[in-house]
């Protein structure tokens, strides 16, 4: 999301609010962001798209959207090989974007849970460190800030299925 507010010359607030007042399908424009090749799934050669550009997709609010609502890859990939998933905690940074946690749980189609911030990546090495010292998986408190519950947005599915159309396709070029 930094890049496409650095792209479109604005600061995170002022991306939050164009993400935020476009249609929630981006009107028909789809953002791929494997600008620096891309991790998961495992394409280290791809490269971003931006797909269905028209003279009404192409708009600052749908591309701050679109940057968005592509955020969803590791889930869905997950998915696809039987991995039951039981929950998903928004730490970092992206807690902090409402642009992403007004989305988030459509673009899942689960809750979201938002954590009160903490230092999470330290304490998930120190829980595995524990867990490998003792053989016993530790069981940590965490104070929620916020529960982000699915609101079923029709926008949000059309918009997950074209990404996975581009997606795939981008795959399949390079396979």
């Amino acid at each position: 999301m930094t890049t496409t507010a650095d792209l479109l010359g604005v600061v995170l607030a002022e991306f939050t609010l164009l993400a935020q007042s476009g249609p929630s399908d981006a009107r028909g424009l789809t953002f791929l962001p494997y600008l620096d090749g891309e991790r998961t799934p495992n394409l280290p050669a791809a490269t971003g798209r931006l797909d269905g550009m028209t003279r009404a997709s192409m708009a600052r609010e749908n591309l701050a959207r679109s940057a968005v609502l592509c955020v969803a890859d590791c889930l869905e990939i997950l998915r696809g090989v039987d991995v039951g998933i039981q929950r998903v905690l928004l730490i970092g940074g992206g807690a902090k974007s409402e642009a992403l946690c007004s989305v988030l749980s459509d673009t899942f189609g689960m809750p979201v849970t938002v954590p009160e911030t903490g230092e999470y990546v330290a304490l998930g090495a120190a829980r595995q460190e524990a867990w490998a010292a003792t053989g016993e998986f530790p069981r940590w408190w965490r104070s929620v800030s916020r529960e982000l519950p699915p609101s079923d947005d029709a926008g949000v599915r059309e918009f997950r299925r074209r990404y996975g159309l581009v997606r795939r396709a981008t795959e399949a070029e390079l396979a």
